[in-house]
């Protein structure tokens, strides 16, 4: 796989972690999911390396990759689940981790109103 892009998406602001996706010039996409530790110290701009530095262990440790065997390590996203519950909370943390950008009450404008008249005395 070629990289031809990397995006880094945050988790609740990047306070639960960061989603690295490298992708393919095929449109292949892999994605790499960093938890938060509690030392602080993953951020937008270490999250590449990290990433990149687990996806090389994987490829190369040796033997059998294991599989899930219970649900706590074998757990479905909500959209692969199709709980729409826990979609739509997800959709909230996120709407809340973005709130004055994505309140439409906040949105200002630079315009000069029109109709505005200068009394000229000559």
């Amino acid at each position: 796989m070629r990289v031809v892009g990397t995006q880094v998406h945050p988790e609740m602001g990047g306070k639960a972690g960061f989603t690295v996706e490298f992708v393919g010039e095929s449109g292949e996409v892999i994605s790499v999911r960093l938890q938060a530790s509690e030392d602080g110290d993953l951020n937008r701009l270490n999250a590449v390396d990290k990433a990149k530095a687990m996806l090389l262990q994987v490829a190369t440790q040796e033997g059998d990759m294991p599989e899930c065997s219970d649900e706590m390590t074998c757990r479905r996203s909500a959209r692969a689940t199709g709980d729409t519950d826990t979609m739509e909370e997800e959709l909230d943390e996120g709407l809340e981790a973005s709130f004055p950008a994505s309140d439409p009450v906040s949105i200002t404008t630079s315009a000069i109103p029109a109709g505005r008249t200068d009394a000229k005395n000559d």
